[in-house]
């Protein structure tokens, strides 16, 4: 979700307006999504590295999460939507932390639909992650070394029950994953679309996934002609 500053800065605003309009293009998607049946949509809300902003901008996001959190929560409750995190969240503030883990608690029974929020997330740090569980594992004697391979990989990974996605949607014309799920998007269709993400709404939503339907998913094979 790019473009949330370059939007405000446009427009004589200052960047935390950008972020509140990007949460109400959250909000659209989040509905547009349940109206095409998709049934799992991860956000890149606050990567590892985005501390390194402005801590007046950081604080203002820190507090923009649990109002959405909130806001947004009867969307997930009248859907059947599990919330989801991914990410080193016990790094995010304490009051942050806790609205989240509340809504994850309140929806946990859910099963249908999940929305992920990638938060405090970077993925070089989950591979990293992943490969010390799977040490301490080794170190217990609980696993054989020789045994590690792709799939126990990712099983060690912060959502390992979730499939890896279809698609992965930039916007703001940024053409870069800026690390975010390396592992996961492998074999994913990269779309790229210009629009700043407080303009991508449903519209802009249902094209970009009509460039994924065009694609040729190959997974490195041939398809037969």
């Amino acid at each position: 979700m790019d473009g949330n500053g370059r939007w405000a800065k446009e427009r004589g605003l200052p960047r935390r307006k950008g972020h509140e309009e990007g949460g109400q293009s959250i909000r659209a998607i989040m509905q547009a999504g349940l109206k095409l049946g998709i049934d799992i949509l991860t956000f890149y809300a606050f990567s590892s590295e985005n501390w390194k902003r402005p801590e007046e901008e950081v604080r203002g996001l820190m507090a923009l999460l649990p109002r959405m959190l909130s806001k947004h929560e009867n969307i997930l409750h009248d859907n059947g939507t599990r919330l989801r995190a991914i990410g080193r969240i016990e790094g995010l503030p304490d009051h942050a932390r806790k609205e989240l883990d509340r809504v994850m608690a309140a929806t946990e029974s859910y099963t249908d639909r999940h929305l992920v929020l990638a938060l405090n997330y970077g993925s070089r740090t989950e591979l990293a992650d992943a490969a010390q569980r799977l040490a301490r594992q080794v170190q217990a004697g609980e696993l054989d070394p020789e045994s590690i391979d792709e799939e126990a990989l990712a099983g060690a990974l912060y959502a390992p029950d979730l499939p890896d996605p279809d698609v992965m949607i930039r916007t703001s014309g940024e053409q870069r994953l800026s690390n975010f799920l390396l592992w996961q998007l492998s074999y994913a269709e990269f779309v790229f679309v210009p629009e700043y993400w407080p303009d991508f709404r449903e519209e802009a939503f249902v094209r970009a996934l009509q460039q994924y339907e065009q694609r040729d998913r190959r997974y490195g094979g041939v398809n037969p002609c």
